[in-house]
């Protein structure tokens, strides 16, 4: 089969997953944020069972909607905890998050989700190695709307997901931005830091639902944390940390999937590696490379 039938969808997939996720993952790096992105990650695991137990369907809509109320109802127990139990808001969301990937693994491992055709592996661990097009004949296939209309739905996902937050990013641009920085002078101003905060979480969850379908809930964390840490290392502005962040997340989407699969094959080999896995792999050395280039500059 063809490289457009067994890799060009798991390719675009990564990119795109971790273009989404690498975005969102600079607001919580800059209000040092990073764990709810880990938190929301897990969160929405019982959100999405449950849709899928009530609908009986893997379409986007319910899958969606389980995994973004599942994101505020444990956003709402971590501010409950925080102030009955006065534990700090660090320990009150590991408490709950991790409780609320409990309660997700468990309904999975009793056979509740798999009654609605849902697979821990898949949700763990994502499943780029079996996102394939076989409609496609080649290249041509692009310009095909059969072949078109027959692309996974994981990718169509993704993608619309992709596309969604940079327009969130353009159209809330200064917004975001005092949200980052300064929330209080944003409250003064009139921009509701606490409704910029929920459409954060929101978004978040969101992009967190798509990614899983390409990296996984384990890996999902590396995509939100890895491209914006790299842009931080080498950038000093706002406006620059993110337009690093995205070239920073395709090139770690991409390098990832290539050298899983494609870079073997290409040099003759009959064996493969994780295509997730090799995602985080090339975000770690992205890091390692930001780090000491921005000691040799400093």
């Amino acid at each position: 089969m063809s490289f457009a039938a067994l890799d060009l969808v798991p390719l675009l997939a990564a990119m795109l997953a971790c273009l989404a996720c690498g975005l969102l993952g600079n607001l919580l790096l800059l209000t040092r944020q990073s764990l709810l992105g880990d938190a929301v990650s897990h969160a929405v695991l019982p959100g999405i069972v449950l849709a899928f137990l009530v609908t009986g369907s893997r379409d986007a809509a319910p899958m969606l909607a389980g995994a973004v109320a599942a994101a505020f109802a444990a956003a709402l127990l971590v501010g409950v905890l925080t102030r009955a139990a006065r534990l700090s808001p660090q320990a009150a969301m590991g408490i709950v998050f991790s409780g609320f990937f409990a309660v997700g693994v468990v309904l999975l491992e009793t056979g509740v989700g798999r009654r609605v055709d849902l697979d821990l592996d898949h949700v763990l661990l994502g499943q780029l190695d079996t996102l394939v097009w076989p409609a496609a004949t080649g290249w041509a296939s692009l310009l095909d709307p059969d072949a078109l209309a027959a692309l996974p739905p994981e990718l169509l996902l993704i993608g619309a997901v992709a596309v969604a937050v940079p327009l969130l990013f353009a159209a809330l641009w200064k917004e975001l931005r005092l949200l980052a920085f300064d929330p209080d002078f944003a409250a003064v101003t009139g921009f509701a830091p606490r409704a910029l905060s929920a459409l954060l979480l929101a978004a978040l969850a969101v992009a967190c639902v798509a990614a899983f379908w390409a990296v996984g809930a384990i890996l999902t964390l590396a995509a939100l944390v890895v491209p914006p840490v790299v842009a931080r290392l080498l950038t000093r502005s706002y406006r620059a940390q993110v337009l690093v962040s995205a070239i920073v997340a395709l090139v770690m989407g991409a390098g990832g999937v290539l050298l899983a699969g494609v870079l073997p094959a290409a040099l003759g080999q009959d064996w493969a590696v994780s295509g997730a896995g090799m995602v985080a792999v090339v975000g770690g050395v992205l890091v390692l490379a930001a780090r000491l280039a921005a000691r040799e500059s400093g």
